[in-house]
């Protein structure tokens, strides 16, 4: 009997509890792809994710790392299981390791009661993102968990849970210069993904834009969208530096924005609707990538309400945004 799922995926790799199957149906496509080489590699991920090792997913921001490990869980012996995310590049350092390794009451202030470490995830799987953002006190505490799977806290106590960790920035870079540990890099370096941007995926992008903009449409009520031929023609010649996260924004944007049920080249935002690239730079050697870097910060910043919209689309956090309109001088 055929186990598979008209869309390719075991049937076995989505567990049957309500929360997890909308978790599921939310991502959608999204784990999907008309690209050979994203295929090719997703077929690998499955092939991983039916062991235990640990595996690192690597690519730009917004490029669908949470939602592929969301998949690796799924596709796992550890579906029925729960899947924890902590993000590393959120939180403080003390509320990311008393996020991971919990407390004792007494021990610090404000620890009135007992609070048991996340790590302790009952044999799923934890997705550590951004994990490149651990300082390094946390990298060396998260080594030691890494090792042997015991806790900081108590290392007679073995946590049976496996780990996905996820980065926008390259490890290996980021070893070379001292700001990630070496030995920590190896041990979470057993199985690594590199997730391709969308401007590599053109096939994706119309494939991607059509089922968002039926979700959309179904989110805000109006009648089922289409997009005209010239608005599909200026998402498909985007380079999309903000990926999957950036061309939701932007459809989210068109739909609010639409008179009628078709988007059109004026529903979309300027920064797609005049890319960086056709701007006529003067000098030889044409537009500098930090100027390219510039004036796509201030296009986004000019279509977003507020400076966490525009974060979203640029797909960095806002404390990235902030330092980079620092370093470039935008106000």
């Amino acid at each position: 009997m055929d186990d598979r799922r008209p869309d390719g995926f075991p049937k076995a790799a989505f567990p049957a509890d309500n929360h997890a199957a909308d978790e599921a149906k939310e991502d959608g496509i999204l784990i999907e792809s008309r690209n050979s080489a994203m295929t090719a590699l997703l077929e690998t991920v499955q092939r991983a994710a039916a062991g235990d090792s640990t595996i690192l997913l690597t690519g730009e921001s917004g490029t669908g790392k949470d939602v592929l490990a969301r998949q690796i869980h799924r596709w796992s012996p550890r579906r029925h299981r729960p899947f924890v995310v902590i993000n590393c590049g959120t939180l403080s350092e003390p509320l990311l390791e008393n996020e991971m390794f919990g407390h004792v009451r007494g021990t610090s202030t404000g620890a009135a009661d007992d609070k048991p470490e996340r790590l302790e995830a009952g044999g799923g799987t934890m997705l550590f993102d951004e994990i490149a953002d651990l300082s390094t006190s946390l990298q060396a505490k998260f080594l030691c968990f890494v090792q042997d799977r015991s806790l900081a806290s108590n290392r007679a106590l073995s946590v049976d849970v496996r780990v996905v960790a996820a980065s926008n920035r390259n490890l290996e870079a980021e070893v070379a210069a001292g700001r990630f540990r070496k030995d920590l890099y190896y041990r979470l370096n057993v199985i690594t993904f590199t997730l391709p941007p969308l401007r590599e995926r053109t096939q994706d992008i119309m494939f991607f834009a059509d089922w968002m903009l039926k979700e959309i449409s179904n989110t805000v009520g109006r009648r089922e969208l289409c997009i005209a031929p010239d608005a599909a023609e200026a998402l498909t010649n985007y380079r999309w530096p903000g990926n999957i996260r950036e061309l939701h924004n932007a459809l989210l944007r068109a739909a609010a924005l639409a008179r009628s049920e078709t988007i059109t080249l004026a529903d979309l935002p300027d920064s797609i609707r005049y890319p960086v690239s056709s701007m006529s730079v003067p000098g030889a050697h044409g537009i500098r990538l930090k100027d390219f870097e510039r004036e796509h910060i201030i296009r986004v910043l000019a279509d977003s309400p507020t400076l966490g919209k525009a974060a979203a689309t640029l797909g960095i956090n806002v404390t990235t945004l902030w330092r980079k309109r620092r370093h470039y001088g935008i106000t």
